[in-house]
């Protein structure tokens, strides 16, 4: 095939074929199309889409293009959470080893820090000595004892995502719904799985923003996954303020730790409980959400999601004493509150801003080659409906030098909308499909 006729094609808004994008993209995994001509081809699909039988064909050539796991030898529904990304957003963090605990089988396999989003990978890899590159045998081995492993595409998982993923978050290209649709589904019905739980984020903070498109994600991601074969269940929830308190890899397990053990802010707990519970049900382990609920919290007051996260953690090298001691971990050099200038209501956030404020401080990629500092990161300490008055906190900036910390300071500022007419704060959710 001729890759720039390929690439014309979609530029000017026609259907490719499927033996197209399967030809496309295998020369692509293989090396024989670079990465100028793969990025020209995302910005096409970004401005002009895909068909649904365009979307179809391209989950189909990314699982393809490597290994699929078979966890059939593994008794039960193997049931999967993935998240559309969001600012503070730890959710799989709490909700993998909450889920297991209540005996769901969970292979979650997870990604880095895309755009202004952290990434689950990151937040783990922040525990010393955690290891999120264990080998297709290791993840299994996993699963069987412990009932959950969270890790990283392996090499020969789906490569093609792998390499696509990479490139996307460089040549802004993230939030294209096609795109978008084909590297969460190819993952996830390679890795296995029978069910699926979508958290599809809306709000400033999600990639995309406005409502509607939004609800197209999750309808899409909803009924390619099932053309599939999966049971899937998609939530939509709000991203117009962070989830939780904490922005930055270390501090958001830290909050997870607080979650697991009981504790934890409301919105943090309230999504995380809710989206366990529809895993529950689909694994056919509670036949609604009051009672997937009750088993849920259970787990949670009797300390057993808790042991499952230190399980989790043991089994892949973490060293679980700073779990147990989180107090201990490296401290950020500058740590410092970012003050209000004015008194009133907080009416809105720019949720992305805050997300990039992290960046800044380095804790998330601007290249594909960065080191992230998982110290670095924010404490939000304000929230939509939340009183200020001037000279009160917003957010607690954790930096590695003073120039960092100034840095973000003024971003902090500009993304708190301050009034004298108060507003309710945004629902946690929205639909579920």
């Amino acid at each position: 095939m001729d890759p720039v006729e390929f690439i014309e094609a979609k530029k000017e808004g026609l259907e490719h074929k499927p033996d197209e994008i399967k030809g496309f993209i295998a020369g692509y995994v293989r090396g024989d199309i670079p990465d100028y001509q793969m990025a020209a081809w995302l910005m096409a699909v970004n401005f002009n889409g895909m068909t649904d039988e365009e979307v179809l064909a391209l989950v189909e050539t990314m699982i393809e293009s490597g290994d699929r796991l078979d966890l059939s030898n593994i008794e039960g529904i193997k049931v999967d959470k993935h998240s559309t990304g969001g600012v503070g957003d730890k959710v799989s963090l709490i909700l993998a080893p909450l889920a297991a605990s209540c005996g769901c089988i969970v292979p979650m396999i997870s990604g880095r820090s895309l755009g202004h989003t952290g990434g689950t990978l990151d937040k783990l890899e922040s525990i010393p000595g955690m290891r999120v590159n264990l080998t297709k045998e290791e993840f299994i081995n996993q699963i069987e004892k412990i009932g959950v492993s969270m890790i990283g595409q392996t090499e020969e998982l789906v490569p093609a995502d792998r390499k696509m993923y990479a490139l996307r978050d460089v040549t802004a290209t993230v939030k294209s719904i096609p795109l978008i649709c084909a590297s969460i589904l190819s993952k996830k019905i390679a890795e296995g799985i029978d069910a699926l739980v979508l958290d599809v984020k809306t709000g400033s903070g999600a990639f995309l923003k406005e409502y509607a498109l939004s609800k197209k994600l999750a309808y899409k991601l909803k009924s390619v996954g099932e053309k599939f074969g999966l049971k899937v269940r998609a939530v939509i929830t709000d991203m117009n303020q962070p989830l939780g308190s904490t922005v930055g890899n270390w501090l958001e397990v830290v909050e997870s730790i607080d979650v697991l053990k009981g504790n934890g802010p409301r919105d943090l707990v309230e999504v995380t409980v809710y989206l366990t519970c529809w895993m529950l049900i689909l694994s056919n382990l509670a036949s609604d959400i009051k009672t997937a609920e009750e088993i849920v919290l259970e787990k949670l007051r009797n300390g057993s999601a808790y042991e499952k996260f230190l399980e989790i953690v043991s089994s892949q090298g973490g060293d679980v004493s700073f779990i147990e001691n989180p107090q201990k971990y490296k401290k950020a050099k500058v740590i410092k509150g970012v003050k209000s200038t004015k008194s009133g209501y907080v009416i809105s956030i720019d949720t992305e801003r805050i997300g990039k404020c992290v960046f800044e401080l380095g804790g998330g990629r601007k290249k594909i080659e960065d080191k992230i500092m998982p110290e670095v990161g924010l404490e939000v300490k304000a929230k939509i409906s939340d009183y200020v008055h001037k000279g009160d906190v917003l957010c607690i900036a954790h930096a590695n030098s003073e120039e960092k910390y100034q840095r973000v300071s003024d971003m902090i500022l500009s993304s708190f909308e301050i009034s004298q007419q108060k507003t309710s704060q945004p629902p946690l959710f929205y639909e579920t499909l």
